[in-house]
């Protein structure tokens, strides 16, 4: 039974959302498929987390769509986590997390890591919501609507 209290209940597409990937190690787990990470023991040496705290969060974003599992591909025993459609369509948050981190959390000349385009080695140019004829959006033009009943 969904309380009134609970994330899924929420008419708030953030709060759901966050119900979801906003817990650190789910939002680390999806990072680190998007660097090709896709087996469990992989995942757990990278993020240095308990078994039974992986086995969990992996579980939970199964069940959310966010990965499938699929027999391993080079033909051993083991099963691999890949993101599914909707586990891709979480790129741009991952990203936006990142510049955010890159832009606000390293002092200059501080040493971290940079994501680039593999067609050119360039660096991704900051991510920026922007409007129907090219405006720059911010918190200080926009506002929510809410819509349905």
């Amino acid at each position: 039974m969904t309380s009134e209290r609970s994330p899924a209940y929420q008419p708030c597409p953030v709060a759901r959302s966050v119900d979801i990937i906003g817990d650190r190690w789910a939002l680390l787990i999806v990072r680190d498929a998007f660097d090709g990470v896709r087996r469990f023991g992989d995942f757990q040496r990278g993020l240095g987390m308990a078994r039974n705290i992986l086995t969990d969060r992996l579980r939970k974003l199964v069940e959310a769509g966010i990965f499938a599992t699929q027999p391993a591909s080079d033909g051993t025993a083991y099963q691999e986590y890949v993101l599914t459609q909707k586990g891709q369509s979480l790129f741009p948050v991952i990203v936006a997390l990142r510049q955010w981190g890159e832009g606000h959390l390293f002092a200059p000349g501080e040493p971290h890591s940079l994501l680039v385009d593999t067609r050119t080695g360039e660096a991704i140019p900051p991510m920026a919501p922007v409007a129907p004829d090219g405006q720059r959006l911010t918190g200080e033009n926009t506002r929510v609507r809410k819509i349905g009943a």
